[in-house]
């Protein structure tokens, strides 16, 4: 009977892994249907899976980058936090000299060759594990004594995201320690110090860059700028609106052809409204919920502290940039540029996605 309860004690959660490799399987599915005719305009008629081809590398190096992450004990990750902290700032840091830049001349991405790569994206993983092992480290009588501190490491990281000018980034990134450091137990007179500071940076954000205003207002009013900056999110709600309760049928979207930016990007949720329709989106939102419920309660049955916030963290993360996306898309919130969880297309955004995923699982094991 002993050995059957140790067997049991160390298995992982099976459910969320396949919940998650499921959402993986129908972003690629999703990439396809909404790359095809970009892919015929990048490759000037030669393939329509251009984007698929490329996101399918990005699957498999990520279920292998999943496989070690899983395999790992997740109490490693504590020694090294403080390193890896240091090494992303580094990275972060990188883009802004030696980095190029978007479209929107937002300096965010390393090339690697062909490839490039995001350091923000790293960001959040090394974020979570440094600020979880910072916090365990502390009783809860203690853990106020680092109000100051922490709001020092975020100050330094938020400049730097917004000298990169990636305010969704930056907004998960406070979501995230946020909730790490309510759940650390840290008094409600912090809590709000927090919340005014995280306000003050919103508000040098909007004022250091115009067309963070400006996006701001075709939020309030999408036809203020129609042709301008309120363009993204009236054909965002165009494909929503068309897809009714039953969506045009897969592969039959017409918000793809070169209307609706970032299609298989940013704005893949607005196309799968559009062709799946209310009831299947509604769906497919509920399954991030599940996702979120199963990782909080591999958060409240964690074996130690540092598992717990690290879980909290990783949660949070998948879910609250999955509300920051959709909700951009249902235009219940301002456009911030950031892709939809294991969905979007994105290397680097996926693969980090898939380490944080296994890091939960091999805390589950413990759970």
């Amino acid at each position: 009977m002993k050995s059957r309860v140790n067997f049991r004690k160390k298995r992982s959660d099976y459910v969320l892994s396949i919940v998650i490799f499921a959402l993986v399987l129908f972003g690629l599915i999703m990439i396809y249907s909404v790359s095809k005719y970009y892919s015929l305009q990048v490759t000037n008629g030669i393939t329509d899976k251009y984007w698929l081809s490329r996101q399918v590398l990005f699957v498999i190096l990520g279920l292998i980058t999943w496989t070690i992450f899983q395999a790992i004990d997740y109490r490693v990750w504590e020694k090294y936090s403080k390193y890896m902290l240091y090494v992303t700032i580094g990275l972060l840091l990188l883009p802004i000299f030696v980095g190029f830049s978007e479209g929107n001349t937002a300096q965010r991405w390393i090339g690697l060759g062909t490839a490039s790569f995001q350091p923000a994206e790293m960001a959040k993983i090394t974020l979570i594990i440094y600020l979880a092992s910072w916090f365990s480290k502390k009783k809860d009588s203690e853990i106020d004594s680092l109000t100051i501190p922490f709001f020092i490491v975020m100050i330094v990281i938020s400049l730097i995201m917004l000298v990169q000018k990636d305010l969704g980034t930056l907004t998960v990134m406070l979501g995230i320690a946020a909730a790490m450091f309510f759940m650390s137990g840290v008094s409600l007179q912090n809590i709000a110090f927090g919340g005014g500071i995280g306000a003050l940076l919103v508000y040098l954000a909007i004022k250091l860059e115009p067309y963070r205003l400006e996006r701001l207002t075709a939020f309030i009013n999408p036809n203020s700028d129609a042709s301008g900056a309120g363009y993204h999110i009236r054909n965002a709600l165009i494909a929503v609106g068309s897809g009714g309760l039953f969506g045009l049928g897969f592969g039959q979207s017409r918000q793809k052809y070169l209307y609706l930016p970032e299609a298989h990007t940013d704005s893949i949720f607005a196309i799968i409204s559009e062709e799946l329709g209310f009831f299947r989106s509604a769906l497919f939102v509920l399954i991030f919920g599940f996702v979120a419920l199963r990782g909080y309660k591999i958060a409240k049955n964690a074996p130690d502290k540092f598992s717990s916030l690290m879980a909290i963290g990783i949660t949070t993360w998948f879910f609250w940039q999955a509300f920051i996306n959709i909700g951009a898309m249902l235009s219940i919130l301002p456009l911030t540029g950031i892709p939809l969880p294991f969905i979007s297309y994105g290397g680097s955004s996926l693969l980090f996605l898939m380490a944080a995923t296994g890091i939960l699982v091999n805390i589950s094991k413990e759970a």
